[in-house]
């Protein structure tokens, strides 16, 4: 059974044999090592990949024995997961389809070990797609008057399809800081720029007007602060005076839809962790 560890702490010597000694007593074979300090912060990050052998190994016992024996003296945050487990995910879209295409592509294709229950949109237009993936359609209009109500259907459905994390697919709403608290630091969006530069609802042609030479894209976790949370994955593309806002825009949809499927591999790699608002991301 292949298992992936992620553990954050205070530093301090000694973590790393440590932990590797113990996943060695316990029969585990290590594929996979990385490790990070933060030494403004003092704080240490490691990611182990270890094999054990299915017939003898006990998750449960795993998990007991290494909160009493290295978490708790460690002061860890951890967390432990296993190759069979399969993450639930829930896809928010409005009227844009290039990221839900792409994404339900590698998913059909494979490419994404994942579950997706439904997709949720506060538009009919693309419940096409939904029914060409033979994946359940949810449509939560929303207005100032039923926003609230829209809410608790929403959180509804994400209970009861036992959603792990969202994945906001060009989802023109805010989510609700209800949502936000329920889904700390899983709720997954594109923004259609490299951030922190252009924001407003057209940043390409604020950045047209301003002549720049590279436009980006910007996948991030959803916090309260609009646009201003941990940055997962990013990337940009050269443009020049010869190009059009059409030329922005068709440029930036096919960053969007790359840099979006990054971020959600990288979360479903669980090779991200979040700390003081920032990522640091495993290779």
């Amino acid at each position: 059974m292949k298992t992936s560890i992620l553990i954050h702490c205070p530093d301090k010597a000694g973590i790393i044999s440590t932990v590797t000694a113990f996943i060695h007593s316990n029969g585990g074979n290590i594929i996979y090592l990385d490790q990070h300090v933060d030494k403004e912060a003092n704080v240490f990050f490691m990611r182990l990949e270890s094999d054990f052998e299915q017939s003898t190994f006990n998750l449960t016992n795993f998990k007991s024995e290494f909160e009493n024996t290295l978490a708790k003296p460690y002061q860890m945050e951890w967390s432990i997961n296993t190759d069979e487990e399969k993450s639930k995910m829930a896809l928010f879209v409005s009227k844009y389809n290039h990221c839900l295409y792409d994404l339900l592509s590698r998913f059909k294709s494979g490419e994404l070990n994942v579950e997706i229950p439904f997709i949720l949109s506060n538009h009919n237009d693309l419940r096409h797609i939904a029914e060409q993936f033979n994946i359940p359609f949810y449509h939560i209009p929303i207005s100032k008057s039923t926003r609230e109500e829209a809410e608790k259907k929403q959180l509804q459905l994400l209970q009861d399809n036992n959603i792990d994390f969202i994945v906001l697919a060009r989802y023109m709403q805010i989510v609700s800081s209800t949502v936000i608290e329920k889904f700390p630091n899983t709720i997954i969006n594109i923004h259609h720029s490299f951030l922190p530069a252009f924001a407003g609802a057209k940043p390409y042609h604020a950045a047209f007007k301003r002549g720049v030479k590279i436009i980006g894209a910007t996948s991030h976790y959803v916090t309260e602060e609009l646009d201003a949370g941990p940055i997962i994955e990013q990337d940009v593309t050269t443009v020049s005076h010869s190009h059009s806002i059409s030329d922005f825009i068709a440029k930036g949809r096919d960053l969007e839809k790359i840099v979006l499927s990054r971020a959600v591999k990288l979360h479903l790699q669980r090779k991200t962790m979040v700390y003081n608002n920032k990522t640091v991301i495993f290779s």
